[in-house]
């Protein structure tokens, strides 16, 4: 295992960066200290000089060292990885430093936990770009091509080895090859957690139940009254005397997204589940575009708002930002491609929750604890486009303040999960090739 470790492109990484450090300190302090670069300006002078040589001994270092093989001309190095080197190093360090370390403030996350953080974050950004952009090294036998032919040269942008176990499910190239034929959906449930939700209740559970009933699909809904102190009880009691698919609970959990939502889990009757917003944010017509991918095999079906032919409508401006950088640190740290996962309206079936119990999000950070932990336990999935428009009624939920550090703890804890758990809780029998639209 240590000489596994020791092999690994992480851990090399690392201690490449490790190196390059020391290298900064001693350069910087021999040009201060003994080459007598001692007035404001010539200290300024002796830190661009040692922060640039650092950076060439770590280039070096990864290309030597790392990322082994690939082009070696003065043309490619001199003009070409060297000067992109230079960019991936800067983004990484304006990132850390003008968007982390400020959101995470914001948010009022600890300041160790805001650094610990940002050194990741900053350090994955790098490495993902490294590898992907900088240093093209050719593909194993395995990876080149999973039906036999034999391995090339390839300049495509490839999955990072170290980052493998939870990129798998969104890769063509698979260890195992499976049943796509693992079951159909005779039954979808939606459930939709709903407080205070009396001004918009009705017309998403209308809405939800008219376009099933026109694809002719089995469904149950089932809403989760999370205590709601308005209408909302009274009218779901309606809504249910009016159609015998739609029920609802109350929810035996204290009060909170995250709660109600695992309430729903817990009780829901069909072979797959939706988990849909109370407040028409989510539209229909994909429940019908996941439920259909659904029966091609996949074990779960993501949508995404921000890829082609996703759609927001109304988002505001402060949080669309601050949704754009969180799942861009998840995508960073867990190296995927998906770029939506903290939206809730995803579909799953019925294994995969099973399969993913216990949760432990109180609230909204669910919504990224589930399906970070179906990738991360190896089901599989795929990506479709998806519509969102704000909320017309009622008050969003959603605190940002107050769910800085419970996204951070969950998503941290599967991080470790994924690389400390050593696989124990991966599924092992049959996985799906699957794909993504991009």
């Amino acid at each position: 295992m240590i000489r596994n470790i020791f092999h690994s492109k992480i851990f090399r990484f690392i201690i490449g960066g490790g190196v390059a450090a020391a290298i900064n300190l001693f350069l910087i302090f021999s040009l201060i200290e003994w080459c007598g670069f001692n007035t404001p300006l010539l200290r300024n002078i002796a830190n661009l000089i040692s922060i640039e040589i650092s950076l060439l001994a770590s280039f070096f270092i990864y290309r030597i060292w790392v990322w082994t093989g690939g082009n070696w001309t003065v043309k490619e190095v001199l003009w070409k990885q060297i000067p992109l080197y230079h960019v991936s190093a800067g983004v990484a360090v304006i990132t850390r430093i003008f968007i982390i370390f400020p959101i995470l403030d914001w948010l009022h996350v600890n300041y160790v936990a805001n650094t610990l953080v940002g050194v990741i974050s900053s350090a994955s950004l790098n490495y993902l770009i490294s590898d992907r952009l900088i240093f093209k090294t050719p593909k194993s036998p395995i990876e080149s091509n999973y039906k036999g032919r034999p391995a090339e040269f390839s300049s495509e942008m490839y999955y990072p080895e170290g980052l493998a176990p939870g990129l798998e499910n969104t890769s063509l190239l698979h260890r195992e090859f499976l049943d796509v034929s693992s079951g159909k959906i005779r039954v979808l449930s939606i459930v939709i957690p709903a407080y205070n939700e009396e001004g918009c209740i009705v017309d998403t559970v209308l809405a939800i139940s008219q376009i099933l009933e026109r694809q002719n699909i089995d469904y149950e809904i089932l809403v989760v009254n999370d205590n709601s102190r308005d209408r909302t009880e009274e009218l779901l009691q309606q809504l249910s005397r009016e159609n015998s698919q739609v029920h609802y609970v109350n929810n035996h959990y204290p009060n909170g997204f995250g709660f109600a939502v695992r309430c729903g889990l817990e009780k829901f009757q069909g072979d797959a589940v939706a988990i849909v917003m109370a407040d028409s944010s989510d539209a229909p017509d994909n429940i019908v575009d996941y439920y259909y991918k659904l029966q091609e095999g996949y074990d779960c079906v993501f949508g995404s708002r921000f890829i082609k032919g996703g759609k927001v409508i109304d988002y505001p401006v402060h949080k669309l930002m601050i949704n754009r950088l969180a799942n861009l640190f998840i995508q960073i740290l867990f190296g995927l491609s998906y770029n939506d996962t903290t939206n809730a309206f995803k579909i799953y079936r019925r294994e995969v929750i099973e399969g993913i119990f216990p949760l432990v999000s109180h609230h909204f950070n669910l919504t990224v604890e589930i399906p970070l932990k179906a990738i991360v336990r190896g089901y599989s999935y795929t990506i479709i486009p998806i519509t969102w428009q704000n909320r017309k009624t009622g008050v969003s939920k959603l605190k940002l303040k107050e769910m800085g550090s419970r996204y951070l703890f969950v998503v941290l804890y599967i991080w470790l999960e994924k690389h400390l758990s050593r696989g124990d809780y991966v599924r092992k029998k049959h996985q799906i090739i699957t794909s993504s639209q991009n």
